[in-house]
């Protein structure tokens, strides 16, 4: 019974419909996992004991009914703790007592109970989203179920970690710079960032209004277009909601990539890789070949990654004091000594500064969005590295290759590539056109089929590695 918890969730959805599981029995497994071995990990701030059984209940009373609302009827998820539950505490990281505590649902947790999804809980993240190690201060580390000591990435590291180590089905994070390719790759996961606005923000504590979006992390890349066709869709009330053409109704088949070009972005030759990282991504690159797909080099013309990381971390930093002003003021105790750092550097920063650096995301969100138009896709390693240990210092450039795609609001996946000497876990990133999520999810089913790379981390209790 135990192994249900780590089976992709279209496989969990087709055995109730078959009856061989029902949403009961998968809850209730979940919540032992949470709650015995799975502790250690340190992934959940809150359950949702209580209201997750009566979803549970209610969804395996329409499944016995042959009435199920869906594919996510009776699914166990959970979401990080920027992403609001009614009558849930919302910490964003932060500590103190609860500080926000919602009579709403924020729009993406509404649209996955309207659908049916069972929600477990509230998850661990890096302090205020801002940071890819989820070595929290207040509510402790988080555990990378691939090795004791080691980050699930960050800030959106308790939904890596959680889904990874089968404590729920599914997850939902946020990514502003990578949050949620960076911890979906360093767990063996698929994480998708969609475009700007498909799925609504609001309901979710911002880190900057211009760069961040909301995404699943999933076992499989069907379990991710599962989740985006309940997620995506305009939100009249979210201010940053945007129209887009519907998602397909149909899985993302895997097959041949005939006559699909792939760039090969030289911008990001001059990052330091870890060997593992590059042999794993040329790797990729002669099975996507093999697949039938065309590699094309491609450079955006000015753009430089340590510049442009630089400047999305000035209007991170500046956007977050913005945000958390009125509570920084009147509780600066709640805030780490490094939050502080960040939120005094964005209070006192220069316009000009903020100026150049907006100009800077501008320019790389238009020529990424031009190179995009003379290829399919651009693939990359989804992060440098591998996990660091947390005895580590945390490594700078862990979104590099995440964050243009942030700067253009455009889709993009990581799906697992491999691991490391050490068994940890690496991920190819596949970057698309606006809208153009079926496309990448159509690329990274054909790529994860064809690898036939298949991660499982020990088991919750085994002795750490």
């Amino acid at each position: 019974m135990s192994e249900l918890a780590l089976l992709p969730i279209t496989r969990l959805s087709a055995m109730m419909d078959a009856g061989e599981t029902d949403a009961k029995a998968l809850t209730r497994q979940f919540l032992q996992r949470i709650h015995g071995a799975g502790r250690a990990l340190n992934c959940y701030v809150a359950t949702c004991e209580t209201t997750a059984l009566a979803e549970a209940r209610a969804a395996a009373e329409r499944a016995s009914a042959r009435r199920r609302l869906g594919p996510l009827d009776g699914i166990p998820v959970a979401v990080k703790d920027n992403i609001d539950v009614a009558g849930v505490p919302t910490s964003n990281g932060f500590g103190g007592p609860a500080w926000r505590v919602p009579d709403e649902d924020s729009e993406i947790v509404r649209r996955l109970r309207a659908a049916g999804a069972v929600i477990l809980g509230k998850l661990n993240m890096h302090e205020g989203a801002l940071g890819a190690t989820t070595d929290n201060p207040h509510f402790g580390r988080t555990i990378n179920p691939y090795r004791a000591g080691y980050s699930p990435g960050g800030s959106s590291g308790g939904s890596g970690a959680a889904v990874a180590a089968g404590l729920c089905g599914a997850a939902l994070g946020t990514d502003t710079g990578g949050s949620v390719r960076i911890p979906a790759a360093w767990c063996g996961l698929v994480g998708l960032k969609p475009s700007f606005g498909l799925i609504s923000t609001r309901g979710v504590v911002p880190l900057s209004y211009r760069l961040d979006h909301a995404g699943p992390l999933t076992r499989t890349v069907a379990d991710a277009a599962t989740m985006l066709r309940v997620l995506a869709g305009f939100d009249p009330r979210c201010p940053d909601s945007r129209h887009a053409p519907e998602f397909p109704a149909d899985d993302p088949a895997p097959g041949r990539l005939d006559g699909i070009r792939l760039g090969l972005l030289r911008n990001f030759d001059a990052e330091q890789q870890e060997p593992a990282v590059r042999q794993a991504f040329e790797r990729a690159l002669r099975q996507l070949s093999a697949l039938g797909a065309h590699i094309v080099p491609i450079a955006l013309p000015s753009y430089d990654a340590v510049q442009g990381r630089r400047a999305g971390f000035v209007r991170v930093e500046a956007e977050a004091a913005f945000v958390h002003a009125a509570l920084y003021e009147r509780e600066p105790q709640r805030f780490s000594p490094a939050m502080r750092h960040y939120l005094d550097y964005g209070r006192n920063l220069p316009a000009t500064r903020l100026l150049a650096a907006d100009r800077r995301i501008d320019r790389a969100a238009f020529e990424l969005t031009e190179c995009l138009q003379d290829v399919d896709a651009i693939v990359s390693s989804t992060t440098p590295q591998s996990a660091p240990a947390f005895d580590d210092h945390e490594p700078e450039n862990a979104g590099s290759f995440c964050i243009p795609a942030n700067f253009a609001g455009v889709p993009a996946v990581t799906v697992p590539m491999g691991a490391d000497e050490r068994g940890l876990p690496l991920g190819l990133q596949i970057i698309g056109p606006r809208h153009a999520e079926a496309r990448v999810l159509r690329i990274a089913a054909g790529y994860e089929a064809a690898s036939g790379v298949a991660l499982t981390p020990p088991p919750l209790g085994a002795p750490p590695a």
